[in-house]
């Protein structure tokens, strides 16, 4: 029987130095631009990783926020904002060049691409930062969100993506990570969670209640303590379900 494939994207180059680990248990990753985190170093090893290991390639920009790891939510001037996502994507881009490999998607990171879920004038800033890549290149977005609908109006073409390693509320927002229950840290749950929203199109939230969600690609995040050991144990189960991370 013919495997499905599987989507498990990867956010990197972060600081934590597991990538080595990590990218050939994926197939797409989002790279760090230097807004919250990531250097033209950092860019570069995962860069040559992707390369190696044959996965997708992302830009992951965020608010200019370095101190709180672009994780928070900042009161900034629409054109602050756009300065410093192409800042972040001409420093990533310089990089990318010099490797030579393709640009696959862009994922807003941590607070910006929760904001940018919910806020139309936020989403509508982000997408003139990025329209110069409006007909080359993905945007992983969140399932029924803001920007979701809006890039697809403005002629961006989206995957959507969920979460495979956070939990979420009834309003499909995530916990948050104040929240002791916001990171799922088990590989069978993780399972779990993947196999409910792949096979089911469904979410068990953080109530029990089971609300519809549909997704391309499912993200564990690089810095979450158990990543290496969570998809150390999706590379192992997702064979008996007849899905393959790497096609």
């Amino acid at each position: 029987m013919t495997k499905r494939s599987i989507d498990i994207n990867c956010d990197v180059g972060e600081g934590v130095g597991n990538e080595k680990d990590l990218f050939p248990m994926i197939s797409s990753c989002n790279i760090a631009c230097g807004g919250h985190a990531g250097s033209k170093e950092t860019i570069k090893l995962c860069l040559e990783l992707a390369k190696k290991h044959q996965v997708k390639v992302g830009a992951h920009p965020s608010y200019p926020d370095i101190e709180n790891f672009g994780r928070v939510s900042m009161s900034i001037s629409n054109d602050v904002l756009i300065k410093s996502i192409k800042t972040q994507m001409q420093a990533f881009e310089s990089v990318r060049e010099e490797i030579d490999i393709p640009l696959h998607h862009i994922k807003p990171h941590g607070a910006l691409y929760n904001d940018i879920a919910k806020d139309v004038q936020l989403a509508e800033t982000f997408l003139t930062a990025i329209a110069p890549y409006k007909h080359t290149v993905l945007l992983y977005v969140p399932y029924n969100s803001i920007i979701q609908k809006l890039a697809i109006k403005n002629g961006f073409e989206v995957l959507v993506e969920a979460f495979a390693d956070r939990n979420y509320n009834d309003d499909l927002s995530l916990v948050s990570r104040k929240e002791k229950d916001a990171l799922i840290t088990s590989g069978e749950e993780v399972l779990n969670h993947i196999l409910r929203m792949y096979n089911d199109k469904v979410v068990k939230t953080i109530t029990d209640k089971n609300v519809n969600i549909k997704a391309d690609t499912y993200c564990i995040h690089g810095d979450t303590p158990a990543a290496l050991q969570i998809l150390t144990y999706l590379s192992n189960e997702l064979p008996y379900h007849n899905l393959q991370v790497k096609p």
